[in-house]
């Protein structure tokens, strides 16, 4: 019997590495817990993305930089991500979904006039059943839009920034928990701001590398842009996966939300109210004032369907709107809860835990979070190397329930450089007991 991992390396060679060996003189260094929120973390063993990402902390041969350090920033693209950098297995899985049929051959949308609502060849309607653009509100089934009835789906775009840091006092000191839909190269450059949300339990998904209109690029610019923005929160939290993603601008359409599920297993959330907060800091875009009215009128308003409110963490502008509003919400009598939480139910948010706090493991499913130097000595010492490996992701299945059932959640839920490979790792039997004795020990 042996014991086994698949797991990919664990950098990218970015090309403009020096130029980020600054950060560690403005910026802490941090250490995230190496386990999940709860006491029990595991991967299911037919997880959409178990060979694409798996974290055996002390035995998988990676050493993960710490948060905010130079060589931590220097492991990733520092602009739009090079397609030809991609890890082999990334690519080996979006071609597996393709020839399986499962990404649709929607055409690459364009844009004559840029900043504009991207555009399909004629004879392609953005809103019939053979392209479905968010762009353009067509419901694409399993998308989320709607929060259930009398629920605020709480979440916050572009983060982290500058203007963090008094959004998550805010949140803070009101006892509120949200999802952060978190841009790549922001975290790169806000690294405390990053730390600090998850480490208040706050929920991060992904909004793409760099906020492309996603529907404009090719299916390998879209695997980039989810798959760094992935890997960073996955190597950065202690190997949280996250579950959900939101596109730019909710540009979306039947390929890019199908990659997104397909090769990463991660579904989409959209929302039904729009503030347009990102433009209170532009010449001619919205106002607090108007914010403020919309608000009241959303607020006041039916709370059927419930609500996913559009908002960044963008600017202080931004955040204080919010601020501004969150009295209303309460007083209306909205139940505030983070909109990832809402879309799976009182689930983790997270793709590598059946519980937000609980999770049976069995010991081939069990991910060493915590070890000791004595064992990892030995597995270092007993450890070989075999053949590379890699394989298409296969599809899971999501559950639901109340509050939930009103979510538009989808039934079938469906490293790191282009040097890395898959490696194997082979012990033999006895550390293989002894592994397994020593980490339920740990655990308990």
């Amino acid at each position: 019997m042996l014991l086994s991992s698949l797991l990919p390396a664990a950098f990218f060679l970015s090309a403009s590495a020096a130029s980020l060996t600054h950060r560690s003189a403005t910026h802490h260094e941090h250490r995230i817990l190496q386990r999940l929120p709860s006491n029990e973390w595991f991967h299911p063993r037919d997880h959409p993305v178990h060979q694409l990402f798996r974290r055996d902390a002390d035995t998988d041969g990676i050493v993960y930089p710490d948060v905010g350090s130079s060589t931590w920033a220097a492991a990733y693209p520092s602009s739009t991500p090079d397609t030809s950098q991609l890890p082999a297995a990334w690519t080996a899985a979006l071609n597996a979904a393709v020839g399986a049929g499962n990404i649709p051959n929607v055409p690459v949308s364009s844009q004559p006039v840029p900043d504009t609502n991207p555009v399909y060849p004629d004879g392609y309607d953005p809103t019939g059943p053979d392209v479905c653009s968010g762009t353009y509100k067509c419901r694409i089934p399993g998308n989320v839009w709607d929060a259930p009835d009398g629920y605020i789906g709480t979440g916050f775009d572009d983060g982290p920034t500058s203007a963090s840091p008094a959004l998550l006092d805010f949140l803070e000191a009101n006892n509120e928990t949200v999802t952060h839909f978190m841009i790549g190269i922001n975290i790169i450059s806000e690294p405390d701001s990053f730390t600090r949300s998850v480490e208040l339990g706050h929920d991060i998904a992904v909004h793409t590398w760099t906020h492309p209109y996603m529907t404009t690029l090719s299916n390998e610019d879209v695997l980039a842009q989810l798959g760094w923005t992935m890997q960073l929160i996955h190597n950065s939290t202690g190997g949280r996966l996250p579950k959900y993603w939101r596109p730019p601008y909710g540009d979306t359409d039947l390929r890019v939300s199908a990659i997104a599920k397909e090769v990463f297993g991660m579904e989409t959330i959209l929302w039904n109210q729009d503030t347009e907060d990102w433009s209170l800091t532009e010449t001619g875009g919205t106002t607090a004032a108007a914010i403020n009215a919309s608000m009241t009128t959303w607020l006041t308003g039916s709370k059927t369907p419930g609500l996913i409110i559009l908002e960044h963490e963008l600017s202080d502008e931004s955040v204080q709107a919010f601020e501004a509003a969150y009295p209303v919400m309460k007083s209306n009598g909205w139940n505030l809860q983070s909109v990832a939480q809402l879309a799976v139910a009182g689930q983790s948010p997270y793709q590598n835990a059946l519980g937000i706090n609980d999770g049976s493991v069995t010991p081939a499913d069990i991910i060493i979070g915590e070890i000791s130097a004595t064992l990892s000595a030995t597995l270092s010492s007993t450890t070989t190397s075999s053949s590379t490996s890699s394989s298409a992701p296969t599809k899971t299945s999501s559950q639901s329930a109340t509050p939930s059932q009103s979510v538009a959640s989808s039934a079938d839920n469906s490293s790191n450089s282009a040097f890395s490979a898959w490696s194997r790792l082979s012990v033999g039997k006895s550390v293989v007991y002894g592994a397994i004795i020593s980490a339920c020990v740990i655990f308990l």
